[in-house]
């Protein structure tokens, strides 16, 4: 059975959906001028700089840490250079109360929401003042108070989680949607395709945007899939899409806030592709000279999105060289400062390794943490971070 009435034929034919071209959204040029025809987004200055302000210093951020672990003193990080626009653009363009469900590369999503530096170093370094004690790997944000679900490693997990928590707002009706981050290789997972159904059979006011840079991890997208790139999947599920430059931050600003009203006034769920480019490595592990050429990369630098955005508020006369200069130097010393105030900062207290999980620590897990205690008593040296609390007991 189908939901609509097929149409009939009487001979064999044989249809491959290339009859449907998707097009690309776009509003702002390389320059910062608008497209014949292209109408900016109802943005105010405070906002716009705001967007702006955001781009820069998640750039600024991604290039310092980088740098860190580089130095050894972090032991991974990822960038979202290049990225910035298709990122921050659409967070800009949600409510505060709206869920973030991310991937690993949006860290300019949780900055536009208010996360600080001194709380992405928290994170970064896993202090005693990190939310996650400590427990997770670097970049794994979350914050429960600015509504970004912390993030998990597994590829694709939160595509399928998003669903569900728009199914609950759906039922709460208090006018609230769902945003998933994911690039176009965790688009090739079974918990993509299982999420699109159920948010579109169930109708739930769920924004799936997908930031389609080129590559998963070393695999390029010719090599991923044949169609015409991840949009047309939505057909499938009788979804509504859009394609968008994922460069261009107004386009990207316009079409979320758009989905978003499809999502949140219609119970429709909406597919966001954004077309961009990952400038840097996949992470601080990854060698993409193996896989990819540096005239390829140049031809994408030409395209940056900061640059795009500062062309643009340079036009309307809401930027100068001056504020670039002053913003520029405030960020990379803020950062510098911060990170420097974290390292100092003491590890969580031990005892975090079991608790939180059990209303109760469980004898068993209790038996283990006091042999983990004597075992830092027995080897300081190996574990110089830990020593000081393991003093004491048995």
């Amino acid at each position: 059975m189908t939901t609509t009435k097929s149409r009939v034929v009487y001979t064999p034919s044989f249809t491959d959906g290339a009859e449907f071209r998707i097009p690309t959204f776009k509003v702002l040029k390389q320059d910062g001028s608008l497209y014949k025809g292209a109408k900016a987004p109802a943005l105010d200055k405070d906002k716009a700089l705001r967007i702006y302000r955001t781009m820069v210093t998640t750039r600024i951020l991604d290039e310092r840490m980088l740098a860190a672990q580089r130095q050894g003193r972090l032991s991974f990080y990822m960038q979202c250079t290049g990225e910035e626009a298709a990122v921050i653009g659409s967070a800009a363009a949600l409510d505060d109360a709206d869920m973030i469900m991310a991937q690993y590369r949006e860290q300019g999503a949780l900055a536009y929401r208010g996360f600080t530096i001194d709380e992405f170093m928290n994170q970064l370094f896993g202090n005693e003042l990190d939310y996650g004690k400590g427990r997770q790997m670097p970049v794994h944000y979350g914050s429960k108070k600015l509504n970004y679900m912390t993030i998990s490693s597994p590829l694709a997990t939160q595509i399928p989680q998003a669903t569900g928590y728009a199914y609950g707002q759906k039922l709460a009706g208090e006018g609230h949607c769902t945003i998933t981050y994911f690039g176009e290789g965790a688009a090739s997972e079974g918990d993509f395709h299982a999420a699109l159904n159920m948010a579109a059979v169930q109708r739930v006011p769920v924004i799936f945007l997908c930031r389609n840079n080129g590559y998963a991890i070393s695999t390029p997208a010719a090599e991923q899939f044949a169609a015409d790139g991840v949009a047309p999947r939505a057909y499938g599920y009788k979804m509504d899409v859009i394609r968008v430059d994922g460069n261009d931050v107004l386009a990207m600003y316009e079409a979320t806030r758009a989905a978003r009203s499809l999502a949140v006034e219609h119970n429709r769920p909406v597919l966001i592709e954004a077309m961009s480019y990952r400038l840097a490595a996949h992470s601080s592990s990854d060698d993409p000279s193996g896989y990819r050429s540096k005239d390829e990369e140049a031809v994408w630098r030409e395209k940056d999105p900061i640059l795009r955005m500062r062309l643009w508020l340079e036009r309307k006369k809401w930027w100068s060289e001056d504020d670039e200069k002053q913003l520029q130097e405030t960020m990379r010393r803020e950062v510098l400062e911060t990170m420097k105030r974290a390292q100092k900062r003491p590890p969580p207290p031990l005892e975090t390794l079991v608790t939180d999980v059990y209303d109760e620590v469980p004898p068993a897990l209790a038996e283990q943490f006091e042999k983990l205690k004597a075992h830092i008593r027995r080897y300081p040296d190996a574990y110089p971070k830990s020593a000081e609390h393991a003093k004491g007991g048995a």
